[in-house]
């Protein structure tokens, strides 16, 4: 049966306790706290309570900077929620130095960019982004078709040695970058028929949103805003309703500006965030990645612990009792 952990799809079997889950996560024995459907499960029941399909787990514990968070995507753990993109940096000595100061692991790279081993003699983007490190991320940027994004993830995978974990975004027009939400769909199934694991760009809508998912690909990827507008993200409420419904991960992807976008989407509970032109586009791109870092950190921390209720009006945060005015 399929239950979530941390808002990550996991398998257990039919008679799985939590504490079975714990274990499976190696966190037997340490302090941590339980959550179950949203009501905190005490300690003394973990072995007792049983699982049962689409039950959501959140178990948290006190750490230093999130390194001890991951997610899961087609299988593999990440302990890195912020992905970064590999373009429009000066040179690929910044892209190498930006995106060891970003901690990424996924690293998205656009298959027809020049600098791919175009140029005799000199580096590629794959020395400096090596896959023996990184999870490269092919991305169909620049398509606008569904044929046109199929074709490239096939050209993706022979490059790459039959690579299928792949980034999805089919573009409706120049000007605004929007997806094409229809032929998304149509290059979504191609592709999932055809054995890839897809990360998909769409826009902030919740039915769309769902319906990638029930297609069958492995993560959904709402835009913030435009690509490259560092507007930040101007319909949290759409984030969060995708995020509520999902069963797979949800990152943000595109038109994060500065480390408090990534912030925000990461308390809305989201898996994740892509970024590229936030990066690349700062006058200091190594010091903004390293920001993005953080701010990735403290949304997803923010999160688990879980903020406190908006108010109309103030409430002391000293007690009144015992005043001697």
């Amino acid at each position: 049966m399929k239950i979530q952990v941390n808002g990550d799809n996991r398998e257990y079997g039919e008679n799985a306790t939590v504490a079975d889950v714990i274990a499976d996560l190696g966190l037997t024995g340490k302090r941590i706290a339980v959550e179950l459907n949203k009501d905190i499960l005490p300690y003394t029941q973990h072995a007792s309570q049983r699982l049962q399909a689409d039950d959501r787990l959140e178990i948290v514990q006190a750490i230093g900077g999130g390194q001890d968070d991951f997610f899961t995507l087609a299988g593999k753990i990440y302990h890195s929620r912020l992905l970064v993109g590999s373009g429009k940096y000066k040179d690929l000595e910044e892209t190498r130095l930006a995106t060891e100061a970003s901690g990424a692991e996924i690293i998205t790279v656009a298959i027809r960019r020049t600098n791919i081993g175009q140029n005799p003699g000199e580096p590629s983007l794959l020395d400096v982004i090596s896959p023996d490190k990184y999870t490269i991320l092919p991305n169909t940027a620049g398509c606008y078709t569904a044929d046109d994004a199929v074709r490239t993830c096939r050209l993706a995978r022979e490059l790459l040695g039959g690579h299928k974990l792949v980034k999805l975004e089919v573009l409706a027009d120049q000007l605004t970058l929007f997806p094409d939400v229809a032929e998304t769909y149509v290059a979504a199934e191609l592709l999932v028929k055809d054995g890839f694991d897809v990360m998909v760009y769409t826009n902030d809508d919740p039915i769309a949103a769902k319906r990638l998912e029930e297609i069958g690909c492995v993560a959904v990827m709402p835009l913030a805003a435009p690509i490259g507008s560092g507007l930040g993200i101007r319909n949290p409420y759409n984030i969060l309703t995708i995020v509520e419904n999902a069963k797979v991960p949800i990152l943000v992807d595109a038109g994060v500006g500065t480390a408090s976008d990534a912030a925000i989407a990461m308390e809305l509970g989201c898996a994740g965030v892509l970024m590229n032109t936030a990066i690349a586009a700062a006058k200091n791109p190594v010091l903004m990645a390293s920001a993005m870092k953080k701010g990735i950190e403290a949304g997803r921390e923010a999160f688990l612990a879980g903020r406190m209720p908006r108010k109309r009006f103030a409430s002391a945060s000293s007690p009144i009792d015992g005043l001697f005015l």
